[in-house]
């Protein structure tokens, strides 16, 4: 086990969502944004004062990025990508649309080091008022989408897309099937945007499935473990460094934030956890010895 040190948990915002995801550190804001992808809501957290504002869409949201606009970010909708400023809430279509909706939806996605916006797809398994349907099937895809919406597929066969992921270097990048239990590492071109073959990188880990991740600056990949309780530490090699319990069953997805990007925030479900635990929900945030890798940034 690697000698980092890893302070307590503590709740930041007790949101009470229902499918908290897309947790992203803005260092210009000095914030958290993130989203609850059933209650179709986009939220901010400013560190300097707590503040908590909260943005309602017409469809589930399930993944956002910073662009190369200061004042715009991209905000990845069930069925297709939008381009939205937080300060007026002014949004405008990306391009891209999904094939195939409302069967399917878009799920994790993030921005590559070159500022390509990667996304992946799976089988809808949220209602048109926000409630939770069965997900199942292989249905899902992964995409590299471009400007103004054009895309290309990089993998198919997919249960449920997530973690998105490229090593410091540059060299690797890494990608999850929650239904299957897998993470998957593949050799990356920075260069031309394109993936190798994927090579298993964990599976069967006993603990939840992996839901959404991110990258320290030594390579390290933290991923959260949806029904697990735990948020998994995995070194390059793919062995498990470390497990961080959590307070709650349903950890979803996490990201390196604060002045120094030492402070790991994560989101949360409140749904298909116990009733009992009553932060179910929340955003969470622990201080840890290592950092994390400034936000990658659409190119629009």
């Amino acid at each position: 086990m690697s000698g980092i040190e890893i302070g307590p948990v503590r709740c930041v915002v007790p949101a009470g969502d229902r499918c908290g995801e897309g947790a992203l550190w803005s260092a210009s804001e000095k914030a958290v944004y993130w989203t609850d992808i059933n209650r179709f809501l986009v939220h901010r957290w400013r560190a300097a004062d707590g503040a908590v504002h909260s943005w309602m869409f017409d469809e589930p949201v399930v993944a956002l990025s910073l662009t190369d606009r200061a004042d715009e970010m991209l905000v990845a909708v069930a069925s297709r990508l939008l381009i939205w400023s937080p300060e007026t809430d002014a949004r405008r279509p990306q391009g891209f649309v999904l094939e195939g909706t409302p069967h399917v939806r878009l799920n994790d996605g993030r921005s590559d080091p070159s500022g390509r916006f990667w996304v992946g797809s799976m089988r809808s398994n949220v209602g048109p008022n926000g409630e939770v349907l069965d997900a199942g099937g292989t249905d899902g895809l992964l995409f590299r989408i471009g400007r103004e919406g054009s895309s290309a597929v990089f993998r198919d066969g997919i249960g449920i897309s997530n973690t998105l992921c490229w090593s410091p270097d540059r060299s690797r990048f890494y990608f999850a099937d929650t239904l299957a239990d897998i993470i998957w590492v593949h050799a990356y071109d920075d260069a031309a945007g394109t993936i190798g073959a994927p090579e298993v990188f964990l599976a069967g880990f006993g603990r939840g499935g992996p839901d959404g991740s991110t990258i320290d600056s030594d390579g390290y990949l933290w991923n959260c473990r949806f029904g697990g309780g735990c948020i998994v530490r995995i070194a390059p090699d793919g062995t498990v460094d470390r497990v961080i319990e959590t307070p709650v069953t349903n950890p979803t997805t996490c990201a390196f934030g604060g002045d120094d990007l030492s402070t790991l925030f994560f989101t949360s479900a409140g749904m298909m956890a116990p009733e009992s635990e009553r932060l179910r929900g929340s955003l969470f945030a622990m201080e840890t010895s290592v950092t994390g890798l400034p936000e990658n940034r659409v190119t629009l």
